[in-house]
């Protein structure tokens, strides 16, 4: 990343009408309201990344009413990295916005090595944790997920953590993160019998990706949790960077990992094509209609969006302007999907 401690970025005094601008949605049956929009700190916050322009993500994102911060302990890169680096934004600019903020973290994947930097252990879920928060130089973080199931330890091991954690004050609230339909109603389960509820579920979640349509919204329904979407926009599929082919300097020609080039047929990008006719008739970009389908929705309660620079924040809060669909949008949008 590159850093210049002699820049002075100046006082960081948040807009007064910030709350006027966002929707904040109660996360299940919690006394919790998080916003309709949250910014994943996943890419652009890591060593090789501009600071100022991670710094000026964020405050436009709070100066629109976005207070939640997401984070895991292996965002970067390298691994610790965007903790390290929203450390060191939180020191010049959000220290007195703490209790306005939500922050969250993550613990699940590999991260260091040898057997206890991965999964879900009792070891490595307080470890993590707390290096996190010494990364992020805070005492506490909002909520604290466990990022995907271990299917080596028992779950009442992993939720005990989880437990263990919140009672220490480390964390105020516990989540879980790609689980399935029965993972996610064991886990809350066991959590409540503890006596430290779930507070909510992070999926993958977008219009080519539905699986949490096979259940999942139900059980997280029946249990009181609330759910947070992630790749709403499919890594930059559902937007219009696509649309007439692959840019040179686009992240699926640049980097594969998470969207591959050669995995997206002309058929998928016929089928975006068709979806951004229908965003234009509606007067959004194909990322704002993307964003606002999955908010039609009152049991996910809040989309995680990314952002490479302020202008494309920006963006992605204008599809708060129009939530609602027609019918025959949605008739549209659904003969096109399936």
């Amino acid at each position: 990343m590159k850093i210049d401690d002699k820049y002075d970025p100046g006082f960081f005094r948040a807009d007064a009408a910030r709350y006027e601008r966002m929707e904040y949605r109660r996360c299940g049956k919690s006394g919790l309201r998080l916003p309709a929009l949250s910014v994943g700190l996943w890419h652009n916050f890591g060593h090789t990344d501009d600071l100022e322009k991670a710094r000026n993500i964020l405050r436009t994102s709070f100066d629109h009413g976005i207070t939640h911060f997401d984070l895991a302990n292996n965002y970067g890169p390298p691994f610790g990295a965007a903790e390290e680096n929203f450390g060191r934004l939180f020191r010049k600019d959000w220290a007195p916005y703490r209790d306005e903020l939500i922050l969250s973290t993550k613990a699940g994947w590999d991260m260091w090595p040898g057997p206890y930097g991965n999964f879900g252990s009792r070891k490595y879920l307080i470890a993590s944790l707390d290096q996190s928060l010494r990364r992020m130089g805070v005492d506490y973080v909002d909520i604290f997920y466990h990022h995907r199931p271990d299917p080596q330890t028992p779950l009442e091991e992993t939720m005990g953590a989880l437990d263990h954690i919140v009672r220490q004050g480390k964390a105020l609230y516990a989540g879980i993160s790609q689980y399935k339909p029965e993972e996610t109603a064991r886990a809350a389960a066991i959590l409540r019998q503890m006596g430290t509820p779930l507070l909510i579920h992070q999926p993958r979640y977008s219009m080519l990706d539905r699986w949490v349509e096979d259940g999942l919204l139900d059980t997280l329904e029946q249990e009181g949790v609330g759910a947070i979407a992630f790749s709403p926009l499919e890594q930059g599929l559902l937007t219009d960077r696509y649309l007439q082919g692959f840019p040179e300097d686009s992240r699926a020609v640049r980097d594969g990992r998470y969207l591959r080039k050669d995995r997206i047929s002309g058929e998928r990008l016929e089928l975006v094509r068709r979806l951004n006719a229908i965003a234009q008739k509606r007067g959004q970009t194909l990322a704002q209609m993307a964003i606002a389908w999955l908010l039609k929705d009152q049991r996910i309660t809040s989309v995680l969006v990314g952002a490479s620079s302020p202008k494309q924040m920006l963006d992605n809060i204008g599809a708060l302007e129009q939530l609602a669909f027609e019918r025959e949008e949605l008739d549209q949008i659904e003969a096109i999907l399936k």
